[in-house]
């Protein structure tokens, strides 16, 4: 197991043929790509992938560039920026997202819960698509877990 995601896991985004690894407190690299991380968490906490990829799709009616859950007890629902096949597709954790924003240059800033900041290259548009349905995602898992049974 090459690194297990955790709360305190903010993102992983690619360098190079590395990962970068930003925690709350630390940054780090791993000599792994990070969709291979992704799907070695997968597994390391009961399912596949593509297990997740089609149960988020189920439970929210998106194919493409579904949310991922981690660990839902945990609430680790990782967003992917780009297609999971794309070599530059960052995972950012929803839980840890304090604020986005546009920058000048068509990028977007995240700021996390810890005020680390950091600048991605995708659309302010785009970003705040796939946050909103990893939101609709948490929401839908989080009904389903309150719900109170006779």
């Amino acid at each position: 197991m090459p690194y297990i995601i955790n709360e305190k896991t903010l993102a992983l985004i690619p360098y190079k043929n590395n990962t970068k690894i930003l925690e709350h407190n630390n940054s780090f690299l791993l000599n792994e790509n990070s969709s291979k991380i992704v799907a070695a968490n997968c597994f390391y906490y009961g399912s596949s992938l593509e297990g997740r990829q089609k149960g988020s799709s189920y439970l929210i009616g998106t194919n493409y560039k579904p949310p991922i859950i981690i660990n839902d007890k945990l609430n680790i629902i990782l967003i992917p920026t780009h297609s999971i096949r794309n070599k530059e597709c960052i995972w950012v954790n929803l839980n840890n997202i304090l604020n986005y924003y546009q920058t000048t240059n068509n990028k977007v800033m995240i700021e996390f819960k810890n005020h680390k900041k950091v600048t991605i290259n995708i659309s302010f548009s785009i970003f705040d698509k796939q946050v909103l349905r990893a939101t609709r995602l948490e929401s839908v898992l989080r009904g389903r877990n309150n719900k109170k049974y006779l």
